[in-house]
């Protein structure tokens, strides 16, 4: 019987390259590289700096849980929920002292989300740092703009 002999392995001299933490823009709102499913809207809520993340989270887990067919994004470094094939309904951004959440046809929801826009149908929810998310009224929110037509973008 022929013993082989054990060959040593030889040790990389390049660093292991660790993956870069991604660019805050203005306001604190982190740059993600466009893409669609849930990895780079996970990667987008990562990427919350300090008490944001935790409202990012809680927004996901809200709008999952209400609309559980819900189809995910990262455009324009902002998540954007959906009905696939039908449009955008809903989209998130971070400011410096909320983390807005735009109801793309909020003009039809009842009651009305209080954040006006330049933009005729779109509604605004802004939810600070202190805040308390009303989780049945936001599920209510979500649930009815889910059932509209959707934005196209």
């Amino acid at each position: 019987m022929i013993k082989k002999k054990a060959v040593a392995k030889k040790k990389s001299t390049k660093p292991a390259v660790k993956k870069k933490d991604p660019v805050l823009l203005s306001g604190g709102n982190p740059q993600i590289a466009k893409g669609y499913g849930d990895g780079p809207v996970q990667e987008y809520i990562s990427a919350m700096p300090g008490w944001k993340k935790e409202i990012g989270r809680k927004l996901d887990e809200i709008i999952v849980r209400t609309v559980p067919y819900v189809y995910k994004a990262v455009k324009w470094n902002s998540p954007l929920y959906g009905i696939e094939g039908d449009g955008w309904f809903l989209g998130i951004h971070v400011f410096n002292k909320y983390v807005k959440v735009a109801f793309f046809r909020g003009s039809h929801l009842k009651p009305l989300p209080p954040g006006e826009s330049k933009q005729k149908e779109v509604r605004y929810l802004d939810i600070k740092e202190t805040d308390k998310i009303d989780e049945a009224q936001l599920s209510s929110w979500i649930k009815q703009a889910s059932e509209l037509p959707g934005e196209k973008m």
